[in-house]
């Protein structure tokens, strides 16, 4: 199934509430991918595990497809463990699961276990203390505590692997380094990709996306008080 251009197809959860607002009838379905990944992040690589949910369905009997990245993990200190990606991935899952049954729109609840982690990679079994989301910290933010957030955007080119096929993915990434009751903690999410060969045509599109996502994240940063400088992607 072929994504179609931005401007007629959801990317985002946010779109899929805004059709259903306009009053399209919506059908929406989730599938997920827990996908061995290649990253070369500033000449150091490294290998991760990429959680992600396929949202597909149809809006007024047109196809729709898009991915949503919900967490990295990996088992060594590049990144948070596997085991709290999971944490981390149901967490953003189940928020956008609220968010999307506020607005009437029926989808199964699934959610990603760490069973499914074990079958495939055994030498994950670790597991560790939940950490703080960015939300965590909103959270903190709104209940009167000061907090500064850093953020830094990058370009990460990676590699998935597939079960017979690799595929040369770009993730559009966001690194915060948070400032909150005397101590400094660090977090990162994904806010969009894009096929690396395809940069001429999906980049521009990944980065509106991102961008998109940026600006809800910094209306929520406003709203409570989080001192930070606004970033986006180019």
């Amino acid at each position: 199934m072929e994504q179609s251009n931005i401007n007629n197809s959801p990317k985002r959860i946010t779109d899929l509430i805004e059709f259903k607002k306009g009053g399209a009838n919506l059908v929406c379905r989730t599938e997920f991918e827990i996908l061995p990944v290649d990253f070369s992040h500033r000449d150091n690589p490294f290998r991760a595990y990429v959680f992600l949910c396929c949202y597909t369905g149809n809006i007024d009997g047109k196809e729709f497809l898009f991915r949503k990245c919900y967490a990295r993990g990996c088992p060594h200190n590049l990144c948070p463990h596997v085991s709290q990606a999971i944490m981390i991935a149901n967490r953003y899952l189940q928020r956008d699961y609220l968010r999307l049954k506020q607005e009437g729109i029926e989808i199964e609840k699934k959610l990603f276990t760490l069973d499914e982690m074990v079958v495939k990679f055994e030498d994950l079994k670790e597991k560790r203390g939940a950490i703080l989301t960015i939300h965590d910290y909103i959270k903190l933010a709104k209940e009167g505590n000061q907090i500064s957030v850093d953020i830094v955007l990058e370009y990460v080119p990676a590699v998935e692997h597939f079960a017979n096929h690799k595929n040369a993915q770009t993730f559009l990434t966001v690194d915060f380094t948070i400032d909150c009751l005397g101590s400094t903690n660090y977090y990162e999410r994904c806010l969009a990709c894009y096929p690396t060969e395809e940069a001429d045509g999906e980049k521009k599109i990944a980065a509106e996306v991102a961008n998109e996502r940026l600006r809800l994240l910094y209306q929520e940063f406003d709203a409570v008080g989080i001192t930070y400088e606004k970033h986006f992607f180019e």
